[in-house]
């Protein structure tokens, strides 16, 4: 019988951040409660028919039960400049002060100049290890093409 290697930590995290990827803030309006919303940089597509995409939350999130509770959300999609707005949707505490946004189709906030904000139901959600893979089903969605996206490189936050 075969068995696998175990894998450090900060092993995978280092070779991770050697993987540029997007940054997002998902949002959601949860039934009773104010609007949520955490920064994630595990936004992806998943398939063009249907139309499907996800993002992981760790199974820590304060964040993630209210996002669940709404049964929907809103994937905004950051421009290059908002670092400040990815670092306030990654602490605790008020992360929507002083922040410009409006509801979008779901209610979920849509913040203003993003580069991108895709508006989603959930559909389904996956187990992995200390995280959950939560799938959403496209209802809307808008691009910025004038703007550049914000980009996590190496735990660092970069400009394309």
């Amino acid at each position: 019988m075969n068995t696998l290697p175990a894998i450090a930590r900060d092993d995978l995290r280092g070779v991770m951040a050697c993987f540029a990827t997007g940054v997002a803030v998902v949002t959601a309006a949860p039934p009773g409660g104010p609007a949520v919303g955490m920064a994630v940089n595990s936004f992806v597509s998943v398939s063009l028919d249907p139309p499907l995409v996800l993002f992981c939350a760790a199974h820590t999130s304060s964040t993630w039960p209210a996002i669940r509770a709404a049964g929907h959300f809103c994937a905004n999609v950051l421009a290059s400049g908002q670092e400040e707005l990815a670092r306030a949707f990654a602490r605790k505490g008020d992360r929507f002060a002083g922040v410009a946004h409006s509801p979008g189709i779901t209610g979920a906030p849509v913040l203003r100049d993003v580069h991108a904000h895709v508006e989603c139901k959930i559909v389904d959600t996956i187990e992995a290890g200390d995280h959950t893979v939560v799938l959403g089903r496209v209802l809307g969605l808008h691009a910025n093409t004038e703007a550049t996206p914000l980009l996590f490189y190496r735990s660092a936050y970069r400009l394309f």
